[in-house]
């Protein structure tokens, strides 16, 4: 009788073989973890998306759920592996797709344009030894780190990757209710940011500067207010349920080795960890930071900062008032519930154009001169399509094809598992990369969220889109974004492009000029204390912009 239990995974980066005997648990989610391929869990392994979806292809495995048994019988089972687990002295041959996995390199922007001047008086005052800060940005999906001399300003190190809270769960409601339903998972999500993500980080971008932890004076973290709560140990869950309590929102100072960010200098000298200061719940320190950095701040306006992800968050300067909001825009724009879609990595399909009459489509990989074949489309090829379709006459204001299209009846198939469906491209092995109505229906809802939060902020203090001097663009997403797609896809209604300003990321800029200047760190101080939320679930015409939103303009 076999008693090896085997696991051989095939993936677009080769095959591998698992040997899952001595492993403690079986579930595959969990054994490919351990085995450096992570799948994409993004709901947190509660069997609630399909981002960990693969296909069996020869064995069985144990359904955990119901403890029924699912084989592959000459044909391949698709399955979640969030919910599925070998079985002892089994062998199994597991498919998985590029978009269920997360080892696919990010694109993450480190880059940033910072619109102001400061001065140089460190938060923390440099020795001849420890001369070196860090600044931070903690996103949801990513992290950036910058190594900086304080004596120059210089920034001599960089690193970034994914934030290892990903494989607990992709977005901040879902990282909220596990600390809420169980007990353990704040631990689990302080251990994932500080200990597998920050740590290994500091050392990569510490080793770029050839620099060493006893050079390091302090640290400046700028985060949503989740994130830095998860970092800090604090339990987030009063930001669960209305009215979104944050436990805290002040300027706090921890220490990096006690939170496990780095070990002990020989020397004995604290290492500061800086968390700045948020304005509410869903109006981080990301937004705070990215205020000053990008020059709203002090601009004459009135002026927007638009950050889109899985939120949309926007702040308004008019006057002497600052506005901010966050809508939830859902992690469309990152891929998740997408038919093909994947976050902005090696692979993707970053940007699209199309002509008509015949229906033609060019394509732009990111990784373009190593990649031969796109593993999904990522946030800025949606926009582009969306666009784009709208543009030559291939989606109605609704999303819907245009089947009278020339050209087009080559490229729809209305035959597959998820409805009539436009190839974009051809994909890995004999994948196709394509695109449903029920993809573009999420993508509008999504879109409409951030453009009817934008409306909503105008209107609050009477103001059209036209009226809007500057409206400053940042984050990764926008900095790759087409700003005639972001303008044509109603994205961004209204605008024009001589209004939008691409800014990088504010985040990463706004902890730089802090860590570097106390005086800016005031005035982050100050502009979270004076910021006035708007709450669009208390807005009454917040749904009837929404609505509106909805379609593609004319």
């Amino acid at each position: 009788m076999k008693t090896t239990t085997e696991l051989t995974v095939d993936t677009p980066l080769g095959r591998q073989a698992i040997f899952a005997d001595h492993d403690q648990s079986r579930r595959l989610s969990d054994l490919l973890n351990r085995h450096e391929m992570p799948l994409n869990t993004r709901c947190g392994c509660r069997g609630l998306c399909d981002g960990c979806i693969v296909e069996l292809v020869q064995g069985s495995l144990a359904h955990e759920p119901t403890g029924a048994t699912v084989s592959a019988n000459g044909h391949a089972v698709t399955i979640r592996g969030c919910e599925h687990a070998v079985v002892p002295g089994q062998s199994v041959l597991l498919r998985i797709p590029a978009r269920a996995l997360l080892v696919h390199r990010p694109q993450i922007v480190s880059q940033f344009r910072l619109n102001i001047p400061h001065a140089l008086a460190p938060i923390r005052k440099p020795t001849a030894t420890a001369n070196l800060g860090v600044a931070i940005d903690v996103g949801t999906t990513t992290v950036a780190v910058i190594i900086v001399n304080l004596n120059s300003q210089e920034i001599v190190g960089r690193a970034s990757a994914f934030n290892k809270q990903m494989h607990l769960g992709d977005n901040v409601l879902t990282r909220i209710n596990l600390c809420s339903t169980d007990p353990t998972m704040l631990g689990q999500l302080q251990e994932a940011i500080n200990v597998r993500t920050l740590r290994k980080l500091l050392a990569e971008a510490l080793g770029e500067a050839k620099a060493g932890v006893e050079n390091l004076a302090c640290l400046s973290i700028a985060a949503n207010t989740t994130m830095l709560h998860l970092l800090a140990g604090v339990d987030p869950t009063t930001m669960g349920y209305a009215p979104f309590t944050a436990p805290f929102l002040d300027h706090r100072v921890l220490d990096a080795v006690k939170l496990g960010i780095v070990d002990a200098p020989a020397d004995g000298h604290s290492i500061e960890v800086h968390l700045l200061p948020s304005a509410a719940a869903y109006v981080g320190a990301d937004l705070t930071a990215g205020v000053l950095s990008s020059g709203l701040l002090y601009d004459d306006g009135p002026s927007l900062l638009v950050d889109v992800g899985t939120n949309g968050e926007i702040i308004l300067r008019h006057g002497d008032k600052l506005l901010g909001c966050a809508t939830a825009a859902g992690p469309a724009f990152e891929g998740a519930g997408l038919t093909c879609g994947v976050r902005a990595g090696d692979g993707a399909i970053s940007h699209l154009t199309m002509t008509a009459d015949p229906f033609d489509m060019d394509i732009e990989l990111i990784g373009n001169d190593q990649i031969s074949k796109p593993i999904g489309l990522c946030g800025t090829a949606y926009i582009d399509l969306m666009a784009e379709g709208r543009r030559i006459g291939l989606l109605s204001t609704t999303g819907r094809f245009n089947r009278d299209l020339p050209g087009l009846a080559d490229r729809i198939d209305d035959n597959t598992p998820n409805g009539t469906t436009l190839r974009i491209a051809h994909g890995l092995g004999k994948s196709t990369i394509g695109v449903t109505e029920h993809d573009i229906a999420r993508l509008l809802q999504a879109k409409a969220a951030v453009a009817a939060g934008i409306l909503t902020l105008l209107e609050h203090v009477g103001m059209t889109p036209a009226d809007v001097k500057t409206l400053y663009l940042a984050g990764g997403f926008g900095m790759h974004m087409n700003i005639q797609s972001a303008i044509g896809s109603g994205l961004l209604p209204g605008f024009t492009p001589e209004q939008i300003q691409l800014v990088g990321n504010t985040s990463l800029a706004g902890a730089y000029v802090a860590m570097l200047d106390t005086g800016a760190l005031d005035e982050i101080k100050r502009v979270s204390e004076h910021m006035k939320i708007v709450e669009l679930n208390l807005d009454p015409e917040f749904e009837s912009r929404y609505i509106d939103q909805l379609s593609l303009p004319d």
